[in-house]
């Protein structure tokens, strides 16, 4: 899953952090001292890579757990930089979107803390989290009793084969692809071109709706990881009566407890309660607050300064995405009223330098970049060992199989870079070839960036043209094949505890496309060779395997450089309550939140 562009993370999207997304050190942390020690965080976000369970019909029935001391009424207010990505589910796939999908959008299953680090999935529409047979090359699912749309039309099997069949259209390109390659290969789009919107549609043979409240998927293989794939909210249920096809990007239909009342594009969203919401339905979902007030355009530091203040409608309020700006860290930790406020964890994603293979395609001039980047200076824009740690390979501490000492590029040694190396390495190589251009998105965050790297890549002899970029349509821009820019930081986090919702997104040479996030263009026999396999394989074999993957990737092919990896540090106002960590957003849990007073 992808982080926003504008600051860390995204996977996405939205993302099983512990599932990006991707996490249960928050729990823990709430209002300690995380982020001081590096060791100690990477351990505690070890325990987010344990095995999700899949509940049963008793585990999905709502309504959801109450919060303590929760109490209806009130507006809470929300702050982000830059404006959403995207609303249509089918376009999620980023952090930014994904937690606003998680008040509006309800999908088949859907992910469930218990606040003590573990994570379960549970059936959202469905009664239960699948029913699996055949090997586990077939699901069942049943739909629960009294599901609505916000216009109080009753959600049928119909409306979740028109969900799935959508996602093969052509007007949807930057929401996650596992179901549909899963159910109809790479080429997906060639099997239903249209969409579903004409008279064809996908078999029975490979989806199957035998009546209004039974859907059955059919695989060619064991898809034991279908529960948590269909908890993403990209695959979130779109009604099939009010698609608007692209243009319900703008104003989507509501089956979760809010509604949107009006859509500002870039500048406000504001939602109130979806009055055909039924609680007793939901096992994971809270509607305590009247509604909320999304504002965009605003800074991290302003963000900051006005959660430090905590004045007026600044005390019902929280950050998105965004954290606690950098240079105001010191400012909430040192004020213990303040730092009382915060949510803390570490987040599932690795922050690279990805580069475009189809135009940086000397491996000397990759190695060499790789050698000189300096995640020192990128982490303390983050906000220093709150914000981060150094990055040594592609596996973030909170996936199986992350290996704490496999550091090719010496990277644990040198956080500043190996200028020494780097230059090096670089003997020999054509002026015109150390002539790169570097994509950085226009925000903050963005800006520091840019510094960072023009100052590492100078320094070794590089000539750095910086664009900038639009935030909210960052990964929309790099996403496209004849994107015009060598050089961008990418962010991705698992979907779930396994590598191969990392390697396969990023590193799959048939998912080389438009809006994909293959992001530097690697079609390699190997690779894919190692994916196919790895896939194929049981969790322990597949483990060797996608190791190999990571090391072949790393060391001979470079598509990307390792940077940082992130932590959240997230500021809310004095009249927000129920404030929590989530490990499956690795954000503030935006779903159990409510206005003290």
């Amino acid at each position: 899953m992808k982080p926003i562009s504008s600051r860390r993370a995204r996977a996405v999207v939205v993302a099983l952090a512990a599932g990006s997304l991707a996490l249960t050190a928050c729990s823990k942390n709430e209002g300690g001292n995380s982020g001081t020690d590096s060791k100690k965080d990477q351990s505690e976000a070890s325990v987010q890579s344990k095995a999700v369970t899949y509940a049963d019909a008793a585990g999905s029935t709502g309504p959801a757990e109450e919060v303590t001391g929760a109490k209806p009424g009130g507006t809470i207010n929300v702050y982000q930089e830059a404006g959403l990505s995207h609303l249509d589910p089918g376009q999620i796939y980023v952090s930014d979107a994904g937690q606003v999908a998680n008040l509006l959008f309800r999908r088949l299953t859907q992910f469930k803390e218990d606040g003590k680090g573990g994570v379960s999935v549970v059936g959202d529409l469905a009664t239960d989290s699948g029913k699996s047979s055949d090997g586990g090359k077939t699901w069942t699912f049943t739909l629960k009793d009294g599901i609505k749309d916000q216009n109080g039309n009753a959600i049928t099997s119909a409306d979740v084969r028109h969900t799935v069949e959508r996602q093969y259209a052509k007007f949807i390109f930057d929401g996650p692809t596992y179901l549909q390659t899963w159910l109809s290969g790479a080429d997906y789009r060639k099997a239903l071109p249209d969409g579903g919107f004409g008279k064809k549609h996908l078999p029975a043979s490979v989806l199957d709706t035998p009546d209004d409240k039974t859907v059955v998927f059919h695989f060619d293989t064991a898809r034991p990881d279908l529960p948590q794939t269909l908890a993403m909210a990209g695959y979130a249920i779109v009604p099939e009566k009010t698609d608007t096809k692209a243009a319900y990007d703008k104003a989507p239909v509501a089956t979760g407890p809010y509604k949107i009342v009006s859509n500002k594009v870039g500048k406000e969203l504001v939602l109130e309660k979806n009055t055909n919401w039924d609680p007793k339905t939901d096992s994971v979902r809270h509607q305590y607050a009247n509604g909320f007030d999304f504002q965009f355009g605003i800074t991290e530091s302003t963000q900051t300064k006005r959660l430090i203040a905590d004045q007026g409608e600044d005390k019902n309020a929280i950050q998105l995405t965004g954290g606690v700006e950098a240079t105001q860290i010191q400012d909430v930790i040192g004020n213990a009223a303040v730092s009382k406020r915060t949510v803390k964890g570490y987040q599932p994603y690795v922050m690279q330098l990805t580069f475009n293979l189809d135009r940086v395609k000397d491996l000397k001039v990759r190695q060499a970049i790789t050698y000189a980047v300096n995640s020192k200076s990128l982490i303390a824009g983050e906000g220093g060992a709150y914000g981060g740690d150094v990055a040594p390979n592609y596996f973030a501490p909170t996936l199986p199989g992350y290996e704490a000492n496999y550091d090719p590029y010496g990277r644990l040694k040198a956080p500043q870079g190996n200028i020494a190396k780097a230059k090096e390495i670089l003997k020999g190589v054509p002026a015109a070839e150390k002539k790169v251009v570097f994509a950085y998105s226009n925000s903050e965050a963005g800006q520091k960036r840019k510094v960072a790297i023009e100052d590492a890549l100078s320094k070794v002899g590089f000539n750095v043209v910086s664009k900038e970029v639009d935030a909210a349509s960052y990964y929309e821009q790099i996403g496209k094949l004849k994107n015009p820019y060598d050089i961008y930081i990418t962010g991705w986090g698992q979907d779930w505890p396994s590598p191969g919702t990392v390697i396969t997104p990023i590193y799959d040479g048939t998912q080389v496309a438009d809006g994909s996030s293959n992001y530097s263009h690697v079609k390699d026999p190997k690779v894919d060779a190692l994916i196919k396999q790895a896939l194929s394989e049981d969790p322990t074999a597949a483990a060797k395997t996608w190791k190999e993957a990571q090391h072949y990737l790393l060391e001979k092919i470079v598509p990307a450089a390792p940077l940082w990896y992130t932590k959240q540090f997230q500021l809310s106002g004095s009249n927000i309550g129920g404030a929590r960590y989530g490990s499956v957003s690795s954000l503030i849990d935006i779903t159990r939140l409510y206005v003290k007073s």
